[in-house]
């Protein structure tokens, strides 16, 4: 997970969410976000069962009013 555009703090809940999450593959994971609150979910992941679970690890952060989850599943 890299790239943001959000405050630091938003930010860094979202990355910390994200880490602790043992269900996705953080690295394969970006992280867009906006000060109203918008995230955006961007990259890869193995199955439709982790792209759920990154847009739910991150669903009762507070500041977070809306998740776009792009991410991709690759059956590999």
């Amino acid at each position: 997970m890299s790239t943001a555009i959000v405050s630091a703090p938003l930010f860094k809940r979202i990355h910390d969410a994200m880490l602790a999450n043992p269900h996705v593959p953080d690295r394969q994971v970006h992280i867009e976000a906006s000060e109203e609150g918008r995230v955006v979910l961007k990259g890869n992941v193995h199955s439709f069962f982790e792209k759920q679970m990154a847009q739910e690890g991150i669903r009762r952060i507070d500041g977070v009013e809306m998740i776009d989850n792009r991410l991709k599943v690759n059956w590999k």
